[in-house]
């Protein structure tokens, strides 16, 4: 039986690493990879859509299917999964005390679509009740690989969207009082340098993160994995490859993360904080599969519908290549 050769496109992650440096291999199945940062596979993907297995955004998939075909079925893999409430800077003299006192400011954001605003809005609005209309949004870092318009034609009637230039990046404007916060996926400079106009919304966002998911048992995905809808007609099998050859190379990195004769990962403590997230989150902490991911994922469409990012609502069983279902 010949060999089926795949062009792939994913990052570089821990628990990608085996597929990319081939110590793990799909059955049948030959990827040649290139590695791009998932902005650059995700431009992409969403347009020319040249690779055949490929990183793609959650929002981004869910948006774009809302309005019609789109050629990649997602398989339940997830390569990059975030807690979000660390990502969300505000400035000390704006009177911003909670998130509550987020209404009628103006918060910057790189993306009004991209999976982090909408993971961040929508916890927002279920933990803390904020109505994320009542925020003027002002979009567009200095760096763009994409049109930022809002994605569908018609805006929600009380979305307050601003498109910025790219003359400066969204913590110049903070700094120069443009804005009263804004969504980073990067830490400012100026949380290092102890700037003291800026300050994290939340001042321990990973003990916020962490009792955020005690009450909801939410671990958001960011990030999944596409394969041509073409192909899985071609070969309905694939999918089921795919899914298992990205799963081993899960396996892989988690074992390697057990290693305490000499530590794969340049931190100290690892083996100690990986004990630790398994006592909160469970022995499985970064699942793949519909099943174990059912809830995060039909949270994660609400928030998207709750946003106006979808044109019709879409259906969990619409994303995943058929044979899936089970996982």
């Amino acid at each position: 039986m010949s060999t089926l050769r795949l062009s792939a496109a994913f990052w570089r992650y821990d628990r990608t690493q085996a597929l990319l440096d081939g110590r793990i291999r799909a059955q049948g199945v030959a990827l040649d990879c290139e590695v791009l940062r998932p902005e650059a596979a995700f431009a992409l993907a969403f347009g020319a859509a040249p690779f055949d297995v490929t990183e793609l955004s959650l929002s981004n998939t869910l948006t774009t299917l809302s309005q019609g075909p789109f050629p990649y079925w997602l398989i339940p893999v997830f390569p990059s999964r975030s807690f979000r409430h660390g990502a969300l800077f505000v400035r000390t003299d704006r009177g911003i005390n909670g998130p509550a006192d987020l209404a009628g400011k103006r918060v910057g954001v790189q993306e009004y679509d991209m999976t982090a605003a909408v993971v961040l809005r929508g916890m927002l609005r279920d933990a803390y009740g904020l109505d994320t209309y009542s925020i003027r949004w002002c979009v567009g870092e200095s760096e763009r690989t994409k049109p930022l318009d809002f994605p569908l034609k018609q805006r929600p009637p009380r979305l307050d969207m601003e498109i910025l230039s790219p003359d400066r990046s969204l913590e110049q404007r903070m700094l120069a009082g443009e804005l009263d916060a804004i969504i980073s996926l990067r830490e400012p400079d100026a949380i290092r340098t102890c700037d003291v106009r800026v300050k994290r919304m939340f001042a321990q966002p990973e003990d916020a993160e962490r009792d955020w998911f005690l009450n909801t048992r939410l671990f958001p995905i960011m990030h999944a994995i596409g394969v041509k809808k073409t192909l899985v007609e071609a070969h309905p099998g694939l999918p089921l490859v795919l899914y298992q050859a990205f799963c081993q190379a899960k396996e892989m990195a988690l074992a390697e993360l057990e290693v305490i004769q000499a530590s794969k990962v340049t931190l100290p403590w690892i083996t100690a904080e990986l004990r630790r997230t398994r006592a909160l989150m469970g022995e499985d902490f970064w699942p793949y599969g519909v099943a174990a991911n059912r809830h995060t994922l039909e949270t994660q469409m609400r928030w998207s519908r709750e946003d106006g990012l979808q044109a019709r609502a879409v259906c969990l069983d619409e994303l995943f290549a058929p044979g899936l279902s089970g996982t």
